[in-house]
């Protein structure tokens, strides 16, 4: 990184001071942001994009899912995970949302397990499909946090000519990427969230 410049100007001093305070000031804002307190945030409210009426279920074709790709692995399979595995890879009826682009499909990779081979599915939206727990369970998880600048009188971010800045960054909500959404069928019931 390049060093100080040198400036013969006393007030071009002070502003970089200034600056170099403020961004000091930022840097400490987002280090006291963890992982746990992100997660706190409320999560958005969305209406589900599909509304089928279990009749609608029942006459539905069954779409079993299958990677379009996957890539071996070198690693070997730990079998104390074995109990795992067996349960992830359990076959679920789920209709998956896309919330940012509605109408398209999903493209997406896998790779749940360490020695399992890293898979590309693409995966239908607004219908019922079959495919692995695991599957069901990353396009669940598929999340962002929004983030805005709250007012905080206790800390102030800067001052120029204008005045003072009292803001400090917060996590405003989480947003629901992709959503996959448990499915009953005359042929399975699934009850409970996809992995607990």
């Amino acid at each position: 990184m390049a060093g100080r410049p040198k400036l013969s100007n006393s007030s071009a001093e002070k502003e970089l001071d200034k600056a170099k305070e403020q961004i000091d000031k930022f840097e400490e804002n987002l280090k006291e942001m963890t992982l746990d307190s992100m997660n706190k945030a409320p999560q958005q409210e969305q209406e589900p994009q599909t509304q089928i009426s279990q009749k609608q279920l029942e006459k539905s074709k069954d779409i079993y899912l299958k990677p379009i790709k996957a890539i071996g692995s070198r690693e070997k399979f730990n079998e104390s995970y074995r109990e795992q595995y067996n349960f992830a890879k359990e076959y679920v009826c789920f209709i998956a949302e896309n919330k940012e682009i509605i109408g398209e499909s999903i493209d997406l990779w896998t790779k749940p397990f360490a020695g399992m081979p890293a898979e590309e599915w693409l995966v239908p939206v607004n219908t019922p499909v079959w495919g692995p727990r695991y599957l069901a369970e990353q396009i669940k998880n598929c999340s962002y946090h929004k983030f805005t600048m709250a007012e905080d009188r206790k800390r102030s971010f800067g001052s120029d000519s204008s005045g003072q800045y009292y803001d400090t960054m917060i996590v405003d909500s989480k947003v629901q990427r992709l959503d996959a959404v448990p499915a009953s069928t005359k042929k399975s019931i699934f009850m409970g969230a996809f992995g607990t």
